[in-house]
């Protein structure tokens, strides 16, 4: 099995939204990652979006974000039949040519702590565990 990747398109808003709920991940469709949010970050950084595809039905997704020094790996999700196929892996590593591509040397990804699978995919790929407390203030739940 080939996949292909590409940029989503909002056209699988519903299907990413999906792939994240299957994964178990957290997101906010009525706050930051509302149809009009999630299409604005796609028609701004369409580099940092990738999707994998068999045969036009989106099976993984990942983006990414930068803070101007790193790249942030976020969301990693893989439809569950398709897992253990390398398709994660292919994912996080289109992201890493692109944040290489804009000069960043270091890369990394935020796991929830309650995702040991997580942890271990992320370590598999060469990932350190830098044992670090996250912290965040929100202007309301919904971001």
């Amino acid at each position: 099995m080939t996949v292909e990747l590409k940029t989503p398109t909002i056209e699988d808003y519903e299907d990413i939204l999906e792939l994240w709920d299957g994964a178990g991940l957290p997101y906010k469709p009525e706050g930051r990652d509302t149809r009009e949010n999630i299409e604005r970050e796609l028609e701004e950084q369409p580099e940092y979006w990738v999707g994998a595809y068999d045969e036009g039905e989106l099976v993984g997704i990942v983006f990414g974000t930068d803070d101007g020094r790193k790249g942030w790996i976020n969301r990693l999700a893989v439809k569950e039949e398709y897992r253990e196929r390398g398709i994660g892996r292919t994912l996080v590593e289109e992201l890493e040519r692109v944040f290489e591509n804009k000069g960043f040397k270091i890369w990394a990804a935020l796991i929830e702590p309650d995702n040991p699978e997580g942890m271990d995919f992320f370590e598999h790929l060469g990932f350190e565990d830098k044992n670090i407390k996250y912290y965040s203030k929100r202007e309301s739940e919904k971001v």
